[in-house]
């Protein structure tokens, strides 16, 4: 798996993810807002899923939700059940375009009710909107994931005319 950049571009504080108590507040203090990127393989789901899972499993103990804006797929309640992640604290909402997707990131960052929102756009995004969406995580305390398909790994090992196999991450 090839992940381009882990490490956020936009020039941030560190986001703190210790885990917060049922009584606090989304915007404790210490905490600030990060925003990152994973490039991931679509021939290769179980390493995004192992780089991914250890993450959102610790901010699922925070009390605040964890959203995901995905494509059209829906996510697979039994993945969700199998992986540790709490269905109560996980809400996802179908995106179709990446304006759409980066506009909805930046008003559910803003929020401070979302410890992580997830966006899967296809492909890179300009300064400005990373600086917007920087913007938004550290108003809301939270951490923003775009999540890209590495489309150059795609074309080269992907034939033209295939058949797509869908993760189980979705049914």
């Amino acid at each position: 798996m090839y992940t381009h950049s882990l490490k956020p571009r936009a020039r941030t504080a560190a986001f703190n993810t210790t885990p917060a108590s049922a009584g606090d507040t989304p915007h404790t203090e210490g905490t600030t807002g990060l925003i990152s990127e994973l490039t991931y393989s679509e021939n290769q789901p179980g390493m995004t899923q192992m780089l991914l899972l250890p993450l959102l499993q610790q901010l699922g103990t925070q009390s605040r939700w964890q959203l995901w804006l995905t494509p059209q797929q829906k996510l697979s309640r039994s993945w969700l059940l199998q992986s540790g992640l709490p269905l109560d604290k996980v809400m996802q909402v179908s995106q179709s375009g990446a304006i759409t997707t980066v506009e909805a990131m930046i008003k559910a960052l803003q929020t401070g009710n979302y410890s992580v929102v997830l966006g899967w756009l296809p492909g890179e995004i300009t300064l400005e909107d990373r600086l917007r969406l920087q913007h938004a995580a550290s108003a809301g305390h939270a951490l923003g994931l775009i999540m890209r398909p590495d489309r150059a790994k795609i074309a080269i090992s992907r034939p033209c005319n295939g058949l797509k196999i869908h993760s189980t991450l979705y049914h």
